[in-house]
């Protein structure tokens, strides 16, 4: 990967991370997971599954991805969160445009994000579309209160996006894209005929000081812890009670974060 570029343009895509026969694994692992449910994970199980599910924590710790992140954030890492996010085709759920870091609690907008493709994920199947260049500054957002943006507080950036400079980051199955926590990115609805299936996984420099809750907690994917989270730990077993447990509490944890609607920088509007 060409850091330089990265860092001048906001993103890199595609990147290889596994297998096609690796991905549709894990996304078959995943549908075994929805189909025990109600067919769809709930909020809480989709809020950081790695803690959750082996294979996924696995995942946010292979050589492939950490190696790439390593190159843009350093050799202290901290993956900060993950979660799936899937959309069914004919359905009407977007994300808005927006930048990651507005309701994260971060101590500085230094953060990626890596978005591996477990289906294929295209300008139909409405794949993660990003403006190049737009991550020098945090920028003003609203919580737009549509049932179908995706996003957590349903915020969306307040002014408007140049169509005519988006560039879209289509993903074979086992690809992976990776962004910059301010470069502006939404995605639009699934046009085609299958589920755009992608899992996120959100990595900061271990030095970062979690702002807002107390006790926040991340995990340590290479190198030192140096900053003030507390470290997650491994999952003893596919929802293993224990796991379930700790996981229900670093839920709660994320959700006050989040809803607190701290930025890192810039005003909100």
């Amino acid at each position: 990967m060409d850091a330089a570029l990265f860092h001048a343009r906001g993103y890199a895509c595609p990147l290889d991370c596994l297998s096609p026969d690796a991905a549709a694994r894990l996304r078959a692992g995943l549908e075994t997971q929805e189909r025990q449910g109600s067919g769809r994970l709930p909020p809480l199980m989709n809020a950081k599954p790695h803690l959750l599910m082996p294979e996924f924590w696995d995942l946010v710790q292979a050589p492939v991805v950490v190696d790439a992140v390593a190159a843009l954030l350093g050799p202290d890492l901290l993956c900060y969160g993950s979660s799936f996010i899937i959309k069914a085709p004919g359905s009407d759920r977007y994300v808005a445009w927006h930048q990651d870091v507005t309701y994260w609690g971060l101590s500085e907008p230094k953060a990626v994000t890596v978005w591996i493709a477990l289906s294929p994920s295209t300008a139909q199947t409405g794949c993660v579309r990003v403006v190049p260049g737009s991550h020098d500054r945090a920028l003003p957002h609203d919580d737009s209160g549509d049932p179908q943006n995706m996003l957590g507080r349903g915020e969306r950036l307040v002014s408007d996006v140049d169509e005519t400079a988006v560039v879209d980051l289509e993903l074979a199955p086992g690809q992976m894209s990776i962004h910059h926590c301010l470069i502006v990115h939404g995605s639009s609805p699934n046009r085609g005929t299958d589920r755009r299936i992608g899992f996120a996984a959100r990595y900061i420099p271990a030095h970062l000081q979690p702002q807002g809750a107390q006790g926040m907690t991340a995990t340590l994917v290479r190198g030192r812890n140096t900053g003030g989270y507390a470290l997650e730990q491994a999952p003893e077993g596919l929802m293993h009670p224990a796991a379930v447990a700790r996981h229900r509490d670093i839920f709660r944890k994320g959700m006050t974060t989040i809803f607190a609607g701290k930025l890192q920088s810039g005003p909100r509007a």
